[in-house]
């Protein structure tokens, strides 16, 4: 075969550290743009971002040749030194160290994408906690639940 064909799709989790409300509407408004224009930076494509004030949600299209640990610190190593330089009043900001990744088939792409659009009404009934153990198990990753917060 001549060429490389992938439909690589992702949905990623990662949390702000000790879950701390720094993510705001107004944060959310930039970060979340700025987010996307690493993945493309990485050649990744972006397909929805959403979250509420603790966390984010990606789903996005990676490439077959990056690994996605790369992808990942290069994201929140960009975007936390952004943070600091745009919003001098967050100085203390950081992500966690880890994440949660899920690979997604392209027929389950609708319902990634409302799940990430709906975040707002979802965590008034869920918090992300309770979350990400569920999204843990449904996926059925391994985990110890004391090694999944910090």
């Amino acid at each position: 075969m001549p060429g490389t064909f992938s439909q690589v799709l992702l949905h990623v989790v990662f949390s702000t550290k000790q879950r701390r409300p720094w993510i705001t509407p107004e944060v959310a408004e930039r970060l979340y743009p700025y987010l996307g224009g690493i993945v493309r930076a990485e050649r990744g494509t972006l397909y929805d971002i959403g979250g509420v004030e603790d966390h984010v949600h990606l789903y996005l299209r990676w490439r077959p040749d990056g690994a996605v640990s790369d992808l990942m610190r290069t994201v929140k190593a960009r975007s936390s030194k952004w943070v600091h330089e745009t919003f001098v009043e967050l100085r203390d900001f950081g992500w966690q160290e880890g994440y949660s990744v899920f690979s997604v088939s392209k027929s389950q792409e609708a319902t990634v994408k409302s799940y990430i659009a709906r975040q707002r009404e979802h965590h008034e009934v869920e918090d992300f906690r309770s979350e990400l153990l569920r999204l843990l198990e449904a996926h059925g990753v391994a985990h110890e639940e004391r090694y999944v917060f910090d």
